[in-house]
C-alpha cells in the first residue's frame, strides 16, 4: 500500500491538519493500492496563503527566467516518462500502452506548446501608432486549478503550465479518485526548483477543498475540468466574490457521416468512442448516417465493437481498460439499461462486464441503432464505451440534431466533400470541429459553447486565460 497523505505546500511535502484517509482504488481489480489525505478548510487556507504571499515576486518574474524553469520542467517530465504512464495506469485504468503513447503524451505536447506560446508573447501592445495608450496583460493572481480523473496530466498541464507562463501562483486540486499522477507531477515541479509557494497541492473532494477554493476570498481565479453539474456549482461559489472561471466541461459529440464517407470513417470514429473506454468529453459519442448507408455503417459499428478486446490495465496491446470506478460503471449500466428501455435497439454489448470478468469496473463496448433525440442515451454525457446511431435525411436534418443539445464541445464531420464539410463546420454550435479525423494541432484553442464551459485552454488562448488586460495612457 503506498502511502502518499502529505500535501504540497510552499514548497514542502507536509502532513495534513487532522487524519482523513482515501484510498485509491485500481479499477482493474476493484483493490486499493494507495491511501491520500482529503484536506480540510486549514489545508486549504494554508496552500491559498503560500500561493498569495509568493505571488507578488513571482509575478515579476521576468520571461527568460520562466522559460529556464519550463524547460527544466519538460526535460524532468520526459526522463520520468514511463514511471508517469505506469502511475495513470494504475490510477484511472487506462491500458499500459495507450498511457504511454496517449496520457503522458499529453503532458509533453502541452509543456511544449506553452513554452512555445510564451516565447512570442507580447505582455506590453503598443494601441495602435497614433495613440500614447499601452495595452499591458498581467497576471490574474492566485488561481485555484481542479482537474479530472479521465485524462489527468493532460488537464494538469493543460492549467498549470499557462499559470506559471502567466506569473500567477496556485493550488491544484486533481480528482481525489485518481491523484497520483498530479503527486509525480508535484515532484517534478520541486525538482525544477520553482520557488517556494509558487506551486501548491491540497488533495480533496469537491465538497470540501473544491468548494472552499472556488468560495475563498484570496482566490482569483478558477479553472476547473469536470462535469456540466459540478460547474454550475462552482461558478455559483465563485460569484459571491466575482472571480474569474473558466470551466471545460461535458459533451455529446455528433458525429455527421454522409454517403461519400472516408474509407476509414466509420472503425477510426467507433473506436474513438470506444478509447480511454468512453471517458473522453470530446468523443463522438452520436453518430448521425444518411439513411442511404444506415444499415452498412450499423453493422461496421457492430464488427468494430465486437472486436474490441478489453483487458486489465497492467497488460500490454491494443485493448481498453476497464472505467475508472464503481460510481461510474453503475452510471453507464444506468444509462444502458435506459436505452434498452426507451426502445433504442441494442446491436452489439449491453449491460453487465464483458466474458471472462467477474471482478474490475470493466463496460462491454455498446452500439446503439434506432436511437431518437428525445432518448435519454442521446442526451445524456454517459462516459462509458456506448456509442448511439442516429439516422438523417438530409444536411439541413444532421445539422439541426447535431445542436439539439445543451453541449458543444466538439462535433465531426466524414465526407470527401471539403466545400460541404467546411459549409457545415460553420454552422455546428461547437468550439472544436473534426474533419475527416484530421487531429488538433498543439497549441489551437480548446473548449466548448453553452453548457460544456467557457474560456479556451491551450496555446497563447490558454495563456490569456490567467491574464488580466490593462489599459494604460499617456504612456509614450
Amino acid at each position: 500500500m503506498l502511502d502518499k497523505r502529505k500535501f504540497f505546500i510552499n514548497g514542502e511535502w507536509i502532513n495534513p491538519i487532522e487524519k482523513n484517509d482515501f484510498e485509491v482504488i485500481n479499477p482493474s481489480n476493484e483493490k486499493s493500492f494507495a491511501i491520500i489525505s482529503l484536506g480540510n478548510n486549514e489545508d486549504t487556507n494554508n496552500a491559498v496563503e503560500a500561493a498569495k504571499n509568493s505571488f507578488l515576486s513571482w509575478s515579476k518574474t521576468s520571461k527568460e527566467e520562466k522559460l529556464d524553469l519550463l524547460d527544466k520542467l519538460l526535460n524532468i517530465y520526459e526522463s520520468r516518462w514511463d514511471e508517469m504512464s505506469e502511475t495513470i495506469s494504475l490510477e484511472m485504468g487506462a491500458p499500459i500502452d495507450w498511457s504511454t503513447s496517449q496520457q503522458t503524451d499529453t503532458g509533453s505536447g502541452h509543456i511544449k506548446a506553452f513554452i512555445n506560446a510564451l516565447k512570442s508573447f507580447e505582455f506590453e501592445k503598443n494601441f495602435n501608432k497614433e495613440s500614447d495608450n499601452i495595452i499591458s496583460y498581467e497576471p490574474i493572481g492566485v488561481c485555484a486549478l481542479i482537474t479530472p480523473w479521465n485524462w489527468p496530466i493532460n488537464q494538469i498541464t493543460l492549467k498549470v503550465i499557462p499559470a506559471l507562463a502567466a506569473g500567477c501562483t496556485m493550488i491544484l486540486k486533481p480528482s481525489e479518485i485518481a491523484p497520483l499522477s498530479a503527486m509525480l507531477f508535484t515532484e517534478m515541479i520541486q525538482q525544477a526548483g520553482f520557488p517556494k509557494g509558487v506551486f501548491n497541492l491540497v488533495n480533496g473532494n469537491g465538497e470540501g477543498v473544491g468548494t472552499l477554493l472556488s468560495k475563498h476570498k484570496d482566490v482569483d481565479m478558477v479553472s476547473f475540468t469536470g462535469s456540466t453539474r459540478a460547474g454550475k456549482l462552482i461558478l455559483k461559489n465563485a460569484g459571491e466574490t466575482i472571480k474569474r472561471v473558466c470551466l471545460e466541461l461535458g459533451g455529446k459529440g455528433a458525429n455527421i457521416v454522409f454517403e461519400d464517407f472516408p474509407e476509414d470513417a466509420i472503425k477510426r470514429s467507433v473506436r474513438r468512442v470506444f478509447s480511454n473506454s468512453g471517458q473522453s468529453c470530446n468523443a463522438p459519442t452520436r453518430m448521425l448516417v444518411e439513411k442511404s448507408i444506415y444499415e452498412k455503417v450499423i453493422n461496421e459499428a457492430i464488427s468494430v465493437a465486437n472486436n474490441t478486446k478489453v483487458d486489465i490495465a497492467s497488460k500490454k496491446g491494443n485493448h481498453i481498460g476497464p472505467v475508472v470506478s464503481k460510481t461510474q460503471y453503475e452510471k453507464i449500466q444506468n444509462l444502458i439499461q435506459s436505452g434498452i428501455k426507451e426502445g433504442a435497439n441494442l446491436v452489439a454489448g449491453g449491460l453487465g462486464r464483458p466474458e471472462g470478468f467477474n471482478s474490475g469496473y470493466f463496460v462491454r463496448p455498446t452500439v446503439f441503432s434506432n436511437v431518437t433525440s428525445d432518448m435519454k442515451i442521446a442526451n445524456e454525457e454517459i462516459f462509458g464505451p456506448v456509442i448511439s446511431i442516429m439516422p438523417f435525411d438530409n444536411e439541413d436534418e444532421a445539422i439541426l440534431i447535431s445542436n439539439n443539445t445543451s453541449y458543444g464541445l466538439t462535433n465531426y464531420i466524414q465526407t470527401e466533400d471539403k466545400t460541404k464539410a467546411k459549409r457545415i463546420a460553420k454552422q455546428l454550435r461547437s468550439g472544436m470541429v473534426e474533419i475527416n479525423g484530421k487531429s488538433f494541432t498543439k497549441g489551437t484553442p480548446f473548449g466548448g459553447y453553452k453548457q460544456s464551459g467557457n474560456g479556451r485552454e491551450g496555446g497563447s488562448w490558454g495563456l490569456e486565460e490567467y491574464l488580466e488586460v490593462k489599459t494604460i495612457a499617456g504612456w509614450k
